[in-house]
């Protein structure tokens, strides 16, 4: 199972707030509010522990990124939804900067009705957790409790070679705690508690390492915006056992919290015009903008790093500098930093080094403080990109490229 699918599913969140208070509440009827063509980000970030038969093996930081858009929503308060799903892990050895490689997506397709209730497909591993928060359809009071069913769909494809997903059943219970007023919103307070415990059917004669119990727990607080519909953040800690047909057994167990910020798509507006004039109009030399399926990209070619390392020349400093700028006008969105090599070396140097130097532009990003770690992705595509022949130095000089890609998906 990847350690990290779990704690990418809860709709609409932000990092809890330290400065609120509590007030009275009246009866409240829960429910989510959609709105066709409403777009938004998800960042979860999961620290946890993770042991193999009782003994720990590592810790792991792991950054989820989702971004959704309601496609369409419908006169019986449901929507059909379309979310992208991506899974980051630190990768960076103890005493470094962390580094977030992109990872595999998932693509998932589903309709929620107003109560949270899901439609999915029985091949969809995205959202691992189905039906959370469920909401009884009536007005709720402070201490008020009820309980619906849920699911967890694990992706065990790589670990187990199980080829659908790996579905474990709950029954969550609920507690209305009241109200928060936090940074200007009301924010309803709901705890939210399941065991799981399943033992999976194993065919008879079964000779692979199959799961064979699914034990664990999640002790989950809701910030529920009732106003506008949705969860406005959540935190949670957990508890998840698997022990397999093999006699092994895996724990994992942590805490995870999350944020979100509504997206515009850049593409509609002028965003990229307003990037290409800054570029111009800053004299940043070998650097371009462009739109593509995952938003605006800038790409700085012929970047200069220090012969055969990752250690960025003083003029690339100065150019990151001036593109920190243009990158300020959009704080609510995360980056896509892409590393590429010419055609040089061996394939497993080039990818190496397109990694490192897609690393060294990022720690940059965030030592001037454009985003925060957990919103820089990188990613290395050694010399399998061109955009040039690789047959000359200008070709060359081209395709040793860096892109900075500003995301609205």
């Amino acid at each position: 199972m990847h350690k990290t699918v779990k704690y990418v599913i809860l709709w609409f969140f932000s990092l809890f707030f330290l400065n609120f208070s509590i007030v009275p509440c009246r009866a409240e009827n829960f429910m989510f509010k959609y709105k066709t063509g409403n777009a938004y980000r998800i960042l979860s970030t999961v620290e946890e522990e993770v042991f193999i038969n009782g003994k720990k093996s590592f810790d792991s930081v792991i950054v989820n990124r989702i971004s959704v858009k309601e496609k369409e929503a419908f006169p019986d308060g449901s929507a059909d939804i379309e979310a992208r799903f991506m899974t980051s892990e630190n990768s960076s050895r103890v005493g470094e900067a962390p580094h977030y490689v992109w990872g595999e997506e998932y693509e998932s397709f589903f309709n929620r009705g107003k109560f949270g209730h899901y439609t999915i497909g029985e091949d969809a591993f995205m959202p691992v957790v189905r039906d959370v928060p469920i909401f009884p359809g009536k007005d709720i009071r402070v201490g008020d409790t009820w309980t619906a069913s849920g699911e967890e769909a694990h992706d065990l494809r790589v670990n187990f070679n199980l080829q659908k997903p790996f579905k474990v059943p709950f029954t969550a219970s609920y507690t209305y705690k009241g109200v928060e007023n936090a940074d200007g919103k009301k924010l309803h307070i709901i705890s939210v508690k399941y065991n799981l415990f399943f033992e999976s059917p194993v065919p008879a004669g079964n000779t692979k390492n199959l799961p064979l119990t699914t034990m664990g727990y999640s002790d989950q607080t809701l910030y529920w915006d009732n106003e506008r519909g949705f969860l406005d953040h959540y935190h949670e800690r957990f508890r998840i056992v698997i022990e397999t047909t093999s006699g092994t057994k895996l724990e994992f167990r942590g805490t995870a919290r999350a944020e979100v910020s509504g997206l515009e798509n850049l593409k509609e507006g002028n965003a990229l015009e307003r990037v290409q004039n800054q570029i111009r109009e800053m004299g940043i030399e070998n650097a371009t903008a462009h739109a593509d399926e995952k938003g605006i990209t800038i790409s700085v070619e012929n970047i200069q790093f220090e012969a055969e390392s990752a250690v960025l020349t003083e003029s690339e400093l100065l150019k990151l500098r001036k593109i920190g700028e243009i990158l300020k006008d959009f704080p609510d969105y995360d980056l896509l930093i892409s590393g590429h090599t010419a055609l040089a070396g061996t394939p497993a140097g080039r990818q190496r080094l397109s990694e490192e130097r897609a690393w060294a532009v990022a720690d940059y990003l965030a030592e001037l403080g454009i985003k925060k770690h957990e919103q820089l992705f990188t990613k290395g595509f050694g010399a399998e990109v061109p955009i040039a022949p690789n047959t000359t130095e200008a070709g060359k000089a081209r395709n040793r490229r860096v892109e900075i890609t500003i995301l609205d998906k």
